[in-house]
């Protein structure tokens, strides 16, 4: 498995530096909600009337979605969960059980987006719309501050600390699944892109990473369960202008380790540190040379990039600990699901594009040694200052 490498399939630094500028923004695509009756449907039967078709914008994820003004006024956003229907089902499930769950969470009042109404049978859930930056944004744009990491680690430490209401899914969530470093199956294989069968060519021949995933999987089954996200990311925040978080995407929702909500928010900033490598951000301004780097630069910036936003971690870290207490081994548990997330955006951007990028193949290179070596990568985010 590669480290640090910028070589080989990166194609020019040009490319690499656009890559890396325009990584975790949001996409919008066309509106086609002629397509999907149910939604003016849901939304009349709510009593606000049909969207107003040219107020309407349609980000680009996993589901469909739209936001905007309905016939009564009302700004609306909807979402028709994509899958299979078992699994369209489930998501739905848990969605709802969060709802159930989450009134009796004083500290997340406000910090959710409020539902309005759901079709089951459709996968089709509707909410007040939150006039916000999502966190991404405040990401690249180098404006997620400190404060709001803490106060993040806070809502995340007092989910985690509230007692379950009602049933969980108690399921694992699918992702990291060992077995996939095995193989594929067939139907996934033959749906996959050149650069994502390369992306999983890297993975599976690493017995190192294996072994590693495997000991991660054993770490969650024995953990203690918690109601979690599962699946928090900074796209998921959204921060209104008086700089309050407001968490959402909660399809992921059940009983699990509290430590793979905060692996992942220091998975994304370790993920975006390594993406800055081929930008100028925390540069003081300073033109980026439009150069190919050594491997010895490569070292040197990707050191200086984690360090600058390491802060974002340790502040979240500590906001959280304030809410909720971690237990023996929470630590080198989330490191390791730290590392998971880089590995897994190394899969996810492959299937937006035709080849691996160097600095992919870096982010992959760091997320493998927090993985397998998560007693070392431990001290370097913070996590140990409590243990």
């Amino acid at each position: 498995m590669p480290g640090l490498d910028l070589d080989g399939s990166s194609g020019t630094l040009a490319a690499e530096k656009e890559q890396a500028e325009s990584k975790t923004l949001p996409a919008f695509r066309p509106v086609d909600l002629d397509a999907f009756p149910e939604v003016d449907a849901l939304l009349s039967r709510l009593g606000f009337g049909a969207f107003v078709r040219d107020s309407v914008s349609a980000p680009v994820g996993r589901n469909h979605a739209w936001s905007g003004r309905t016939e009564s006024g009302r700004q609306v956003f909807v979402k028709c969960l994509v899958g299979t229907a078992p699994d369209v089902q489930a998501r739905m499930r848990r969605m709802l059980a969060f709802e159930d769950f989450v009134g009796s969470v004083p500290e997340l009042a406000g910090h959710v987006p409020a539902l309005l109404g759901c079709d089951r049978d459709a996968g089709l859930v509707a909410f007040d719309h939150v006039t916000a930056k999502s966190g991404a944004e405040l990401m690249v744009d180098e404006t997620f501050g400190e404060e709001l990491a803490f106060t993040v680690g806070q809502k995340i430490g007092s989910l985690h600390a509230a007692a379950p209401v009602g049933e969980l899914d108690t399921t694992l969530p699918a992702l990291p699944d060992p077995g996939l470093l095995h193989a594929l199956p067939l139907a996934t294989y033959n749906e996959l892109s050149f650069a994502e069968l390369e992306a999983w060519r890297l993975l599976q021949h690493d017995i190192g990473l294996r072994e590693g995933l495997e000991r991660l999987r054993k770490w969650e089954e024995e953990a203690p369960r918690v109601p979690s996200h599962c699946d928090f990311r900074v796209d998921q925040l959204l921060v209104l202008d008086d700089g309050s978080p407001v968490i959402a995407d909660w399809e992921e929702f059940r009983s699990a380790d509290p430590a793979r909500d905060v692996g992942a928010f220091a998975g994304e900033w370790l993920y975006r540190s390594v993406l800055d490598i081929v930008t100028n951000r925390g540069d003081g301004g300073a033109q980026f040379p439009d150069v190919e780097l050594t491997h010895d630069q490569v070292l040197t910036r990707g050191a200086e990039k984690i360090e600058r936003l390491l802060p974002l971690v340790r502040q979240f870290w500590c906001g959280y600990l304030s809410r909720h207490q971690a237990d023996p081994g929470f630590s080198g548990r989330a490191t390791a699901f730290a590392g998971w997330h880089l590995l897994d955006r190394l899969v996810a951007g492959a299937a937006q594009g035709q080849r691996l990028s160097g600095i992919e193949r870096a982010a992959a290179g760091i997320g493998r040694g927090a993985l397998i070596t998560p007693h070392k990568f431990a001290a370097i985010l913070g996590f140990e200052e409590t243990q």
